[in-house]
């Protein structure tokens, strides 16, 4: 299947092998987990809880929506301003640079378009009405952040992609040319070519693969935007990891972090954050305003769709948090939102699933093959 990418070869393996993360033949996380992250005592879920378990794991009606494309015709008046448009992906406006990080469009998170994980509602935008991008990043290769058909689509547009070590073997397959690529290692730069703006590859505690044999056969990572003006963090995928401080420290401070909180559970607790994590996380990064992502999109594990979301309502407050909800495709400047509208509660809340199945167009408007 074309969507599971192919492995690295030639000189771009000899790179990964000489890089202090490889042992052997994949890479590893080096850096010490953090005590109590995982339960070792809790079971994983069984396939049939992760297919069919919990009544609340999607929302019982599409979430709302605004369409952002007035709002993205006029530059922010602060120079920053983010756009979630679901999950991890996020168009981020930053001194006149536009970044699309993560980019999902596909309708499930899968190698397949017919089964695996499906998401809510589709994003708010089309992938074919979006504004010239200057640079796409992508921060690891797994399905809900690597889209096949999403990868397809934007190769025909020209635009560049920075990424992670390795994940370049997966874009040119999908049919991006290897002169825009740009594989990064951990603390690596990149300038874009005529911006002042510059893309480094951070730590972060994850694992990668996109089939059974490819396990950890790419390098994660977290990844920072820096301007003259403006720094923002993406985590990607990550468990808790105090990197953070080193993070903070060599590329702080940020004025937007966007941290993880969804698809969290007690046996995998070393490399996903949840919500409780995410703000520990977002302490260690030296604060700033905080956008979580990678929730409110696919079920990728048991708890309720919007727990992250009440969890972070509850503490986030608690702890001084200059925290940002925005709903899907509304575009917002930082600095200049104030306090949070659970905007969230009005979908779903009494425990029932979809009367109806969300609406999909017939053919996607990109290839799939």
């Amino acid at each position: 299947m074309k969507s599971f990418g192919q492995r690295a070869q030639g000189l771009r393996l000899e790179r990964m092998r000489a890089n202090p993360m490889w042992t052997g033949e994949a890479f590893r996380n080096l850096h010490p987990v953090r005590p109590g992250l995982r339960d070792a005592n809790a079971p994983r879920p069984t396939l049939a809880e992760f297919l069919c378990g919990g009544a609340r794991r999607v929302p019982a009606a599409p979430l709302p929506a605004l369409d952002p494309r007035a709002a993205w015709r006029h530059a922010p008046a602060g120079g920053l301003r983010a756009t979630w448009l679901g999950h991890s992906t996020v168009l981020l406006e930053v001194d006149g640079v536009r970044l699309l990080t993560d980019p999902v469009w596909g309708a499930r998170a899968s190698p397949s378009q017919l089964v695996g994980p499906r998401r809510f509602q589709p994003v708010p935008v089309a992938l074919r009405a979006m504004p010239p991008v200057d640079a796409v990043l992508l921060s690891h290769d797994h399905y809900d952040h690597l889209c096949y058909p999403t990868v397809r689509a934007l190769a025909k547009t020209g635009v560049p992609f920075v990424t992670s070590l390795g994940v370049g073997a997966h874009l040119e397959a999908f049919g991006v040319p290897p002169e825009r690529i740009t594989e990064l290692e951990w603390w690596q730069a990149h300038r874009l070519p005529g911006t002042e703006v510059e893309i480094t590859a951070a730590p972060s505690q994850h694992f990668s693969g996109r089939g059974l044999k490819d396990r950890n056969a790419t390098l994660w990572s977290s990844l920072v935007v820096r301007s003259p003006r403006h720094r923002v963090f993406f985590s990607g995928d990550t468990g808790l990891t105090d990197q953070y401080a080193e993070i903070r420290t060599r590329l702080g401070p940020f004025d937007l972090v966007l941290l993880e909180v969804g698809a969290f559970h007690p046996s995998w607790g070393d490399i996903h954050l949840g919500p409780v994590n995410a703000l520990e996380a977002l302490r260690l990064l030296g604060g700033g305003a905080f956008m979580p992502v990678h929730w409110g999109t696919f079920s990728l594990a048991l708890h309720d769709w919007d727990e992250p979301a009440e969890t972070l309502l509850q503490l986030a407050p608690q702890q001084g948090v200059h925290l940002l909800m925005p709903r899907l495709g509304e575009a917002v400047e930082p600095a200049q939102v104030e306090g949070v509208t659970p905007w969230w509660r009005g979908v779903g809340n009494d425990g029932t699933q979809a009367v109806e199945p969300l609406s999909w167009p017939k053919a996607l408007p990109f290839p799939l093959d």
